[in-house]
C-alpha cells in the first residue's frame, strides 16, 4: 500500500510541479557553470548504492562531503544556492526516485556514499532495511541539524513506530518545516 501512495503522490506531484521544475532549471543553468542537476551516490535499502539527483546548489568543484563537513561551506555555494537549499526546493528532483523505487516520500534520508559512521550506525540498528525517504521522521525533528546518533535513535523510532498515518503526519509537518526554514544549514 505504501508504494502505490509513494507513486500516486510522487506522480501527481511531479505533474502540479513541471512548471516550476522547468523555471528551477532554467534559474540554476543561467547563475552559474555546470550541469543543472547534482548527482550523488547513495546508499538505499539493504545499503545498495543508488545515484539521486538534486538541483545543483554548490560549485561544480566542491569536494563530495557532507554539507556539515565542509569548512566554511558559504563559499562554496551557488549564487542561488542558499536560497535553494533554505526552501528545500534543490530536493525536488529526487520524486524520480521515488517514482523509479530508490526512496519513498517517508523514510529516513539517504546517507552519502562516503557516510560510513552513519551507514554502520544505521546497518546495526536494523534502519537499513527501509527505503530512504525525501523526507522523514529526523527531517522534522531537526533536520541537518541534529548529531549523526540522534538521527539514526530517530530512524530507528522510526523503524518500530511507521505507519501510513504516521507518513501523512511527517508529510504534512515537512511541508510546515520547510516553511518555517526550520533546522537547514545552507
Amino acid at each position: 500500500m505504501k508504494r502505490l501512495i509513494d507513486l500516486s503522490l510522487a506522480l501527481l506531484a511531479s505533474l502540479l510541479l513541471a512548471l516550476p521544475l522547468v523555471l528551477i532549471a532554467l534559474w540554476v543553468k543561467v547563475t552559474s557553470p555546470g550541469p543543472v542537476l547534482y548527482w550523488s551516490d547513495r546508499v538505499g535499502r539493504n545499503n545498495a548504492l543508488f545515484r539521486m539527483p538534486k538541483f545543483r546548489s554548490m560549485r561544480i568543484d566542491t569536494p563530495e562531503v557532507a554539507t556539515h563537513l565542509l569548512e566554511h561551506p558559504e563559499q562554496w555555494l551557488t549564487p542561488i544556492g542558499s536560497f535553494l537549499r533554505r526552501s528545500s526546493l534543490d530536493e525536488l528532483p529526487q520524486l524520480w526516485n521515488v517514482l523509479r523505487g530508490d526512496m519513498s516520500l517517508v523514510g529516513p534520508r539517504p546517507a552519502l556514499h562516503n557516510q560510513h559512521d552513519l551507514i554502520a550506525l544505521r546497518t546495526r540498528a536494523g534502519v537499513h532495511v527501509l527505503r530512504p525517504g525525501l523526507t522523514g521522521w529526523a527531517q522534522i525533528n531537526g533536520r541537518d541539524e541534529l548529531p549523526v546518533e540522534q538521527k539514526v535513535a530517530l530512524d530507528t523510532w522510526y523503524l518500530h513506530h511507521r505507519s501510513l498515518k504516521r507518513d501523512a503526519m511527517i508529510l504534512l509537518s515537512t511541508v510546515s518545516a520547510v516553511l518555517r526554514r526550520d533546522g537547514v544549514s545552507h
